[in-house]
């Protein structure tokens, strides 16, 4: 079957098991940003990978990657522009860089782990399988370069994607928009769809 071409239901499926990962990650932000943070109702998409690649050009990215472990293994990418990352990086430390600073890189590694885990974890408990995420690693750089060094030498990914556009709306300056990119093994996405009725 192509999932790039899902009809209304089978795309609101997806959408309502996003929405509990959105909410989950929603709370966790708030805690940490010590306000309340909203989200808007994420945009749910199935793309293939050289889309991905074809997104953001030549510009440069800062990008949380998480291993996915267990019955639904694969990789998560969550990817920011850079003027919302180092808006995030102020809001927390009340520095302004312009370069990725070790403070930077786990500001950005605890946001992507959150937002990374959330989703994760709605998927797996809403299908009842078993996934354990990795320690977050961070990436400042195109996105090409991040996706060769990542998955493209290994040759272990689907074509297919699930591309999860989220936003998350503190004040201006804690304002989160980015996309959460679900990499699956082969095999792993056909398992998450069949088990939420889209085959």
């Amino acid at each position: 079957m192509d999932y790039t071409n899902l009809n209304s239901l089978q795309l609101d499926a997806l959408r309502e098991v996003a929405n509990i990962g959105a909410g989950n990650s929603a709370t966790a932000l708030s805690i940490l940003f010590s306000q309340k943070v909203d989200m808007a109702v994420p945009n749910v998409d199935i793309i293939k990978f050289d889309e991905l690649l074809d997104n953001y050009g030549e510009d440069e990215v800062i990008a949380v990657l998480v291993k996915v472990l267990g019955e639904i293994s694969g990789s998560v990418l969550y990817v920011f522009e850079n003027d919302v990352a180092f808006n995030i990086i102020e809001k927390l430390t009340g520095n302004r860089e312009k370069q990725l600073d070790e403070m930077g890189r786990s500001v950005i590694s605890e946001i992507g782990n959150i937002i990374s885990s959330s989703f994760m974890n709605a998927i797996s408990q809403f299908i009842n399988v078993q996934a354990i995420v990795s320690v977050p690693a961070i990436a400042n750089d195109m996105i090409s370069a991040v996706l060769i060094s990542t998955f493209i030498e290994a040759g272990q990914y689907e074509e297919d994607i699930l591309d999860i556009q989220t936003n998350f709306i503190g004040d201006e300056s804690s304002k989160i928009t980015g996309h959460f990119y679900y990499i699956p093994s082969p095999g792993a996405l056909q398992k998450i769809l069949k088990s939420l009725g889209i085959d």
